[in-house]
């Protein structure tokens, strides 16, 4: 058991040193904090001005958003991440080293997906073949 994690760690190091790189890079976490700003930190903002000032329907309006937010299946984290990317290449464009992890990373992506799509549609070719 310990062999196996031990080689898995080593499989997936590189790949988990790159990602780590990638999403401490302070440019990203400015990115990252914009666009948490743009889902999230607005209705944590509304929620403490609505009650420290009174309104009753901005608390309302921001808890019923935060309410959605913490549902478990709440894309929330993935748009977020999203906007923070577009806003990393918006803001950043010359900051290469990150673009190129970025980069490789879908490269990869498109690699692997590429690959399946072409061992599903060899074994749909085995398949015909063999009736």
């Amino acid at each position: 058991m310990r062999q196996k994690l031990k080689d898995l760690f080593e499989k997936w190091e590189p790949t988990l040193k790159k990602a780590g790189w990638f999403i401490i890079n302070p440019h990203f976490l400015i990115c990252f904090g914009i666009g948490w700003m743009i889902t999230n930190g607005w209705a944590y903002i509304c929620f403490g001005l609505g009650t420290y000032g009174g309104a009753k329907w901005l608390t309302a309006v921001s808890t019923a958003y935060l309410a959605v937010l913490w549902f478990p299946f709440t894309p929330e984290k993935i748009i977020t991440v999203a906007i923070a990317i577009g806003l990393l290449k918006l803001l950043y464009p010359n900051d290469q080293k990150t673009l190129a992890v970025l980069h490789e990373m879908r490269q990869k992506h498109k690699a692997k997906r590429a690959e399946k799509r072409a061992k599903k549609q060899q074994d749909r070719l085995d398949k015909a073949s063999d009736t």
